[in-house]
Order: structure tokens, then C-alpha cells, then sequence
């Protein structure tokens, strides 16, 4: 037994939604298989386990349908390659079918159809009855070969459905042709036309439907497409163009002008502008030097890079990002979970409605031909695709589009929940700030110079860890300061540090480092309260004993923050600023961006709690965090977004992560939630409608004893655009557009 993995498989043979809970039921029964899901508009499915491929294949085999191991893109390229033959396969069915079926519908049109009064005449018959059961076989062979398969594992499926209407109706007709003495009951009237005219219209609309399921996976294919096929990599001084798959950890990679980044990697010489906008979604490139990092599938726009592997193969960021979109389009929320149990009973009870239909007319006496009409149309309008369909259909197109906006969502129910959302909490650092603190002010003491006070201050800060020391550094080098090397360094935990600096007693820290050294002057706590007011963070610098200075740190606000909020907040929710600055601090920021509550000085360890109080209030919560260190939080709240860019990025840590800094890709995201949702609604009402309507007119309830719409080739025919009506309305998706993408 292997240990737990994910494997991802082709399956062939579905023809319904009744089919997915065949396979699933088929693929959990497997000994060590922990989740089966299987997403009928893709015929794939994702099992999660300690089994094999093998088994899994076995058991699929041994429910009536076939599978194959999807291992890598190439396997994808051969499973589209094999979509796009049984597609014109699909076609030629469809003509041939027509080509039969037409004449003979036209020709019962126009009332030019010969009679079955002489031997001749059932002699023509019998040779057209041949001839439709070669269509029946040709065209139709796959819905008997699926109908006896699912007999024989004590299903039934759609392919039952369409080959007990079209088999009765040729078994029907030959009877009538062949023994029109020993059956004088039988109206006089063959059904050959509706036979063929019924298969060549679900073989097209079943063309049209898979025509439409390709576009649904676009987004999947452009990511895919975004990985070159070939790298340049320097071995031994000599550069050489070798296939992605030949890369090793390590290895110096070359990408020119024009060029894809290959894997991921960081810049070891040469600086260029990246596009990374079919990652992240941001359309303005972004400059990459020495030591920063660069993502496969990104675009080179002007220099040179020298780049060394990082990662590589299904390690890159694309590799994830593609896997994790899959994984996403292959979920089911509880709305789809819901479909799938009617459709897993839906076949079963159209049969038995057609077994009621029968009796019923048969006992009231309208005639043999209005009663096998009736009971043929019941069989053949129903249908169970466009159930099936409906909330996958969706799910892929909705996925796709949120992918190619830089967001991406991991499962359904996040995606469902997204969409009913009441309040929203935002974490402050990284989130509604920049996250990289920077030196605003600088006030010296009379006598002192503000660059001394840099100075020494860097001195001290060089030998720190804490967060604001890079702020100091960079502050200094930014003036281009040299500072001494500070010894005996010492940290005051929540206070500060200190330090010899040039044979001199110097401390650096917050108010309660003062106090701890009894230095209360007034006139610089005055200073302090001001730069809190304004949202900034004071630390003063104190030498032998006297203050010398003060340095305001502040965490800038982003720029399109505070129109973000305003767009969560017209959306309906509540926004709410979470963190652990202190309240004044916090404060600013606060009115800055106007949220609708500030929850300031909460420890990491207790922001679940805070979660946990909304969610106790009524609210169902998102949680917006750098995915990390606001891990509690974020598995609490009814959906988690982890916010980042690029590599840095913590996509394990989320039900919903942004590829971008910004906080529109969370109104992007429940945007996109909510489109998506109200999408999956449209299908599933137009579907149940379909069949609640459908199902009584073909009975001849709605329209009893006749009418135009009672008729198997009508039914046929509204069968098939069930299924296309719902790829169709799916696939409006894909033209979706936010308020940043418009």
C-alpha cells in the first residue's frame, strides 16, 4: 500500500450526472481511498489516498467505465488530443444519422410517406428499418454499449434513457412492418425518422456541449502555456538550450529579452523589468536585481538575467498555482453536492414516470401509437446532463477567471461561502499597510545633529532582529552614513536595546524604556503622542543618560487601500481592522481608511478569539492575513484569505490566496464568488424547470392527447440544447469583469 497521495485520473464512458455518483462510489470503495471527487464537465477525477493508480483504474473498470492516470502535461496534451478526435467523431456520427433521418422526416411532412398497404411497400420499410438500425449501431452503438454496461452493474444512466426510447421505437416500427396481422392493434405508423433524427441531434448537441466545455478550461491552458518548453543553462562555461524537464537545482539559467522565465529561480547578475501579470494580475512590470526572485512562466521584458534554479519541475509556483486551480475546478460546494444526489436518482424515477405513462394512456384507450409516443418522448426529453453540468460547468469557468485575476481559490465551499460574506477582518501589517516600515521623521535633541541620531541609532540597530531595525538601516545607508560598531550589545525585551557606540552608554527604544531608566521628560512625550496620533511609531535614542533624539517609524499605507475597503463596504460587508499596534496607532490607520472597527492590541495567539466572537454574533466572517503568522485566525474564519505576491506568498495557508498585494483582489474575489454562485443557480434552475416542464408535456399531461410539442424528435432535440443552454450560460462567465479588470 502506498502512502498518502493525490492522483488525478481520465475517466471515459460517463454520460451523465448519474454517472459521477456510479464512479464515486465505484472510486471511494477502494480500500485506503480517503475523498473521490469527480467532475463530470472534465471527465476527470481526483482521488486523495494511501492506494494506487492501478486499483483505482481496476475499480472504475469494474463499475462499467474506463480510466487512465493523468502523470503530466503531455498525458493532458494526449486527453485533449483524444476530446478533439472524439469530437468530429461526434460530427460524422451526427451525419450520418441526419443523412438517413432526414428524408424521412421530410417526407412524413409533407404527407409524401408511402403507406404499409402491400408487400412492396412493407418490403421498403423493412429495407429503411435496416438502414436505421445501421445508424442505430454506427451512431448510436455507444449508448447501447453504455446502457448494457450499466445494466449489468445495476445502473442506469442517460444512455438507458436514449436507447430505450430509440430501441423500442425501431423494435416498434419493425413489428409494425413485420407483423401487421398478428398485431392489428398496433397503429399503422413506423417511428424510423424519430429514431435517427433522435440520435443525430444528441450526437450534435453532445458535439456542441463538448465544443463549449473546451473553452471552459482556457484559463488551465494559458497557465499551462505560460511554461516554456526549452531553457538556456550555462554548464562548464558553455551555454545550451536543453528541454525544462533536463533543469537541475542550482544550475545557472540565461533568460534574454522576450524570453520566459523557466523555473524558479534569483537573480545572480544583470537587473530587467518582469512581467508578472498572468500570475499576479498586476499589469505594470516589476523590476527585478541582484538577489531578488523570479517565477517560471513570468515574462522577460528588457535586460539580461543570469538566474540560479530554486526550484523546479512540480515545485515551481506555476506547477502549484496550475495544481491548485485544478484541484479547485474538480471541488464541490454543498450546492453541487446537492445536484449530484437528485441526479444519482433522476434516471430511476424517469423510468418508472415512463412506466406510469404507459399504463396509464394504455388503460385509458387513445390508441396504441399515442401511447408509445408518450412513453418514448418521456424517455428521451429527460435529462440528467444539464443537472449534472450545471454546478461544475461553473466551477471551472468561475476558478479559471479568478486565476487569471491573481486569485485563487482552493475548493466549492470556499467559493460558495465567499459569496455570503458578512463581515470581513483585516490584519494591518503587509495588508492594509505597505508591511516595510521606513524612518518618517527625525528630531534631535539642541546640540545634536540628526544625522549623529541616525547614526547611532543604525550603531545599535545593526546588531537587532526586530522588525523596525531594517527601517534604521536603510534610513542610514539611504544618507549614505557610516556608523561604529556597537559593543556589548544588549535587547531589553518589549523596551529597546543598548550598547557601547564610540565608548559612549547609548539605549534605543519606546517610552517604556524611558521609564525603566526614569527619563519622563515631557516635552518629548508631547512629540511622541503626536506621531502616534498620525499613525506613527516613536523611539528615542538616549545617550550617557540624556535623550538625544527621537526616530518616528511609520508603516505607509498602500495606495489603493482605502478604495479596496470602500468596495468591500459596498458590497454589504462590515470591515474591520485587526492588530496588535497599540490603539492610537492603530487609530490612524484606521480613520485613514475608513473601516468600520478597529480591533487594536490583540495578541497573535488571541485574534482566532476575535474571529470566533463575530462568528458567535451571527457573522460569517472572511479573515485577511499574510497567510503565516495569522494562521489561527484564518482557520477559523468561515474563509481565509492569504494576501502576499508573487514567491512569497504562503498558499498552503488559505482557502483563497492572492497572488497580488492588494486588497481589491479580495473584492475581486468575492466578486467573482458571488458571479459564480449566482451562475451555478441559473443552471440548476434551468435545468430543473427543463425536466419539471418537460417531463409532464411529454407524458401528454400539459397537453394531452396530442399537441406539437409532444413528439420524441422534439424531445430529442430539447434534450440536447438543455445541455448546450447550460455550457453556454456557463461559459458568460469568462467574460466577467471587476471593477479593477473593466
Amino acid at each position: 500500500m502506498s502512502e498518502n497521495q493525490a492522483i488525478r485520473l481520465s475517466i471515459s464512458g460517463m454520460s451523465c450526472a448519474g454517472c459521477v455518483a456510479s464512479v464515486e462510489q465505484a472510486l471511494s470503495g477502494v480500500v485506503g481511498v480517503q475523498d473521490a471527487s469527480v467532475n463530470f464537465a472534465e471527465h476527470t477525477a481526483n482521488v486523495t489516498g494511501a492506494t494506487t493508480a492501478s486499483e483505482l483504474i481496476k475499480a472504475v473498470q469494474q463499475a462499467g467505465y474506463d480510466a487512465a492516470e493523468l502523470l503530466d502535461e503531455q498525458d493532458e496534451e494526449q486527453k485533449q488530443l483524444e476530446e478533439f478526435a472524439h469530437y468530429r467523431n461526434l460530427l460524422k456520427k451526427f451525419m450520418v444519422a441526419g443523412a438517413v433521418g432526414l428524408p424521412l422526416l421530410v417526407s412524413s411532412i409533407l404527407g409524401y410517406m408511402p403507406g404499409m398497404e402491400t408487400t412492396g411497400l412493407r418490403l421498403f420499410w423493412f429495407v429503411v428499418g435496416l438502414a436505421t438500425l445501421a445508424v442505430l449501431i454506427y451512431s448510436g452503438g455507444r449508448f447501447f454499449t453504455g446502457a448494457w454496461k450499466a445494466f449489468r452493474n445495476h445502473n442506469a444512466n442517460m444512455d438507458t434513457l436514449i436507447a430505450m426510447g430509440t430501441g423500442s421505437a425501431w423494435l416498434y416500427s419493425m413489428l409494425v412492418v413485420l407483423f401487421p396481422a398478428i398485431v392489428p392493434t398496433l397503429a399503422k405508423h413506423a417511428y424510423f425518422e424519430a429514431a435517427c433524427i433522435i440520435i443525430a441531434l444528441i450526437n450534435f448537441g453532445s458535439a456542441l456541449e463538448m465544443r463549449a466545455r473546451g473553452k471552459t478550461s482556457e484559463a488551465i491552458q494559458r497557465l499551462i502555456g505560460l511554461q516554456p518548453k526549452t531553457a538556456r543553462v550555462i554548464r562548464n562555461g558553455e551555454e545550451l538550450d536543453i528541454p525544462i524537464t533536463d533543469i537541475g537545482l542550482q544550475e545557472t539559467l540565461r533568460v534574454r529579452p522576450g524570453e520566459k522565465i523557466a523555473v524558479d529561480g534569483v537573480v545572480i547578475e544583470g537587473s530587467s523589468s518582469i512581467d508578472e501579470s498572468m500570475l499576479t494580475g498586476e499589469p505594470i512590470p516589476v523590476e527585478k536585481n541582484r538577489g531578488e526572485n523570479v517565477v517560471a512562466g513570468t515574462l522577460n521584458k528588457t535586460g539580461t538575467l543570469l538566474y540560479q534554479a530554486q526550484k523546479i519541475g512540480n515545485a515551481t509556483m506555476l506547477a502549484q498555482i496550475i495544481d491548485m486551480v485544478r484541484q479547485a475546478q474538480n471541488s464541490k460546494p454543498a450546492i453541487g453536492r446537492l445536484a449530484d444526489k437528485v441526479a444519482a436518482v433522476f434516471v430511476p424515477l424517469v423510468m418508472i414516470i415512463a412506466v406510469l405513462t404507459f399504463l396509464f394512456w394504455f388503460n385509458l384507450g387513445p390508441g396504441m401509437g399515442y401511447v408509445f409516443e408518450t412513453t418514448m418522448t418521456v424517455l428521451i426529453i429527460a435529462c440528467p446532463c444539464a443537472l449534472g453540468l450545471a454546478t461544475p460547468i461553473s466551477i471551472m469557468v468561475g476558478v479559471g477567471k479568478a486565476a487569471e485575476m491573481g486569485v485563487l481559490i482552493r475548493n466549492g465551499d470556499a467559493l460558495q461561502q465567499s459569496g455570503r460574506l458578512t463581515a470581513v477582518v483585516l490584519d494591518k501589517t503587509g495588508t492594509i499597510t505597505q508591511g516595510n516600515p521606513a524612518v518618517t521623521e527625525i528630531l534631535a535633541a539642541e546640540g545634536v545633529d540628526d544625522s549623529d541620531v541616525l547614526r547611532m541609532a543604525a550603531s545599535l540597530e545593526s546588531a537587532s532582529e526586530h522588525p523596525l531595525a531594517e527601517a534604521v538601516i536603510n534610513a542610514a545607508r539611504g544618507r549614505q552614513l557610516d556608523w561604529p560598531t556597537v559593543e556589548a550589545f544588549e535587547a531589553i525585551p518589549g523596551k529597546g536595546i543598548q550598547g557601547l557606540v564610540s565608548g559612549k552608554q547609548a539605549a534605543f527604544g519606546n517610552l517604556a524604556l524611558l521609564e525603566k531608566m526614569n527619563i519622563l521628560p515631557q516635552h518629548w512625550q508631547q512629540q511622541a503622542m503626536r506621531l502616534a496620533e498620525a499613525g506613527q511609531t516613536a523611539m528615542y535614542l538616549v545617550v550617557d543618560g540624556e535623550i538625544a533624539g527621537l526616530l518616528s517609524v511609520a508603516d505607509t499605507l498602500k495606495p489603493d487601500s482605502a478604495q479596496a475597503i470602500q468596495r468591500l463596504q459596498t458590497l454589504g460587508l462590515k470591515v474591520i481592522m485587526l492588530t496588535g499596534d497599540q490603539l492610537a496607532t492603530a487609530q490612524a490607520v484606521a480613520d485613514a481608511v475608513k473601516v468600520d472597527e478597529v480591533m487594536a492590541e490583540v495578541l497573535p495567539q488571541d485574534k482566532h478569539r476575535k474571529i470566533e466572537e463575530l462568528q458567535q454574533q451571527g457573522h460569517i466572517v472572511a479573515m485577511v492575513g499574510d497567510g503565516i503568522n495569522d494562521a489561527p485566525a484564518l482557520a477559523q474564519a468561515d474563509v481565509g484569505f492569504a494576501i502576499g505576491s508573487g514567491t512569497d506568498v504562503a498558499i498552503e495557508s488559505a482557502d483563497v490566496t492572492l497572488m497580488r498585494g492588494s486588497l481589491h483582489g479580495v473584492a475581486d474575489a468575492i466578486a467573482i464568488s458571488n458571479a459564480t454562485i449566482r451562475n451555478i443557480k441559473q443552471n440548476l434552475f434551468g435545468a430543473f424547470i427543463y425536466n419539471i416542464i418537460g417531463i409532464p408535456v411529454a407524458a401528454g399531461i400539459l397537453f394531452p392527447f396530442g399537441g406539437p410539442l409532444l413528439n420524441p424528435m422534439i424531445a430529442g432535440a430539447a434534450m440536447a440544447l438543455s445541455s448546450v443552454t447550460v455550457v453556454s450560460n456557463a461559459n458568460r462567465l469568462r467574460f466577467f469583469k471587476t471593477q479593477t479588470t473593466q
